[in-house]
């Protein structure tokens, strides 16, 4: 990448290293070396549009107007991820195959956390598998909630509308399902109440206290550690095994694991992946 291409006000190492640990301290994301074309590319034109002429002047800036709007919109350009439907298979399945019958068995609700939910697949994905549940199975369930937050405000917001593009659905969403759980509006898709009515969507971030979240029976927390350090994984598990009911279950992503922060889980070996379970 030819250093032109760089917005000179980017790539200022101290003003890098500055802002690199800023965002350490208030989400926990770990940028690491050499990811200065990523912050460019994020925040360069939010810069322009606030007049802000480096980094350290945005550090400096952000430290003094916490909650302000640039710095939401900065936490919400760094924060915002790639997400899919029905990401793996074998979280769905361990849902409809082990936990609703063992709920409906035992005559109890659930409740489900989606953390880091980002624009809402997630959570949606686990309602609708509960609906096919219900539907297919011919079950009664007692109600379960499901809490789906995000560190990103303006993420969290879209989340909430439930409306996507066809391009976005087509990630991992079959053409039977749009076609059953959304409905079309103009060129847009809305997903149905009958799936939306299960989840609350709260603004959250992981490295504040869990307590006033109440207790889960799953807790989904995929594809978000991998941006976190050592350490701040090591209090993210410790706070995920206090959130869960006993015996509950943690779904983590593909390429993540507890192995070496935690002692707390059990492995549970499924056809196709793996989950933890809370030792008793």
């Amino acid at each position: 990448m030819p250093s032109d291409f760089l917005s000179k006000k980017l790539t200022d190492q101290q003003g890098y290293d500055d802002f690199c640990q800023f965002l350490v301290t208030i989400c926990g994301i770990v940028l690491g070396e050499n990811k200065q074309y990523l912050v460019n590319s994020r925040l360069d034109n939010l810069m322009d549009k606030h007049g802000i002429e480096s980094l350290v002047e945005l550090v400096s800036h952000l430290k003094k107007r916490p909650g302000s709007p640039i710095y939401t919109a900065v936490v919400d350009a760094m924060t915002t991820n790639e997400t899919s439907w029905f990401r793996d298979s074998y979280p769905y399945d361990f849902l409809t195959e082990q936990l609703l019958p063992q709920a409906v068995s035992d005559n109890r609700s659930l409740r489900i956390w989606s953390a880091a939910s980002s624009s809402g697949q997630e959570p949606y994905s686990i309602s609708i598998m509960i609906e096919e549940f219900l539907r297919h199975k011919r079950r009664t369930l007692n109600p379960v909630n499901i809490v789906a937050t995000d560190i990103s405000h303006a993420i969290l917001n879209n989340a909430k509308e439930g409306v996507f593009q066809k391009m976005s659905l087509d990630r991992g969403m079959s053409l039977a399902r749009i076609n059953h759980h959304f409905e079309l509006v103009g060129q847009s898709w809305k997903i149905k109440n009958v799936i939306k009515q299960r989840i609350t969507f709260r603004e959250f971030n992981l490295l504040t206290s869990y307590a006033s979240l109440g207790k889960f029976d799953v807790i989904f927390c995929r594809n978000v550690l991998i941006y976190f350090s050592a350490e701040t994984k090591k209090d993210i598990f410790f706070r995920i095994a206090s959130a869960l009911n006993p015996k509950g279950y943690l779904i983590l992503g593909g390429a993540e694991s507890t192995a070496n922060y935690t002692d707390s889980f059990d492995v549970v070996r499924l056809k196709s992946g793996l989950i933890y379970q809370l030792k008793e």
